[in-house]
């Protein structure tokens, strides 16, 4: 991931985002954590550049360490507009994260309940739980 790229997103630059898209910038590049540009606004809580890239068709459910998606960082910023962008879009609300023990098989409903995020759990809950688990990490995905 360009650094002007990651710059842009943290900083909610949606400017600088749709400038560099025209330059030709991929906006599902992925930074050294395996993260991509709307991956880092759910955690940053950057709602403008979330909106941004998934308006413009970013991938909603690449994951990262943990096998964390953009919904799950949004859940975990407690940032509901991002969440509510990530489920209006279609994002996987049954991918499930692994590794360290406050995430391993949860989804990013679990992980609402869990914190006590009322009005996440909500948006969650209205748009429902999605398909069944799938069997694992798709290829590309970080564990």
């Amino acid at each position: 991931m360009h650094p002007d790229w990651d710059r842009a997103v943290r900083d909610d630059d949606v400017d600088t985002l749709r400038r560099l898209l025209q330059e030709g910038a991929d906006i599902d590049a992925r930074d050294a954590h395996g993260q991509t540009g709307l991956m880092i606004a759910a955690a940053s809580g950057a709602v403008g550049a979330a909106a941004f890239l998934v308006e413009r068709g970013a991938a909603l459910d690449h994951t990262a360490k943990h096998r964390l998606s953009a919904l799950m960082l949004a859940v975990i910023r407690a940032e509901p507009a991002i969440v509510r962008a990530l489920v209006a879009a279609g994002a996987d609300r049954s991918l499930r994260g692994s590794g360290a023990p406050g995430f391993h098989g949860k989804t990013a409903l679990d992980l609402a309940e869990a914190a006590g995020r009322s009005e996440i759990v909500a948006i969650l809950r209205e748009a429902g739980r999605g398909p069944a688990p799938g069997p694992g990490p798709g290829p590309g995905d970080a564990l």
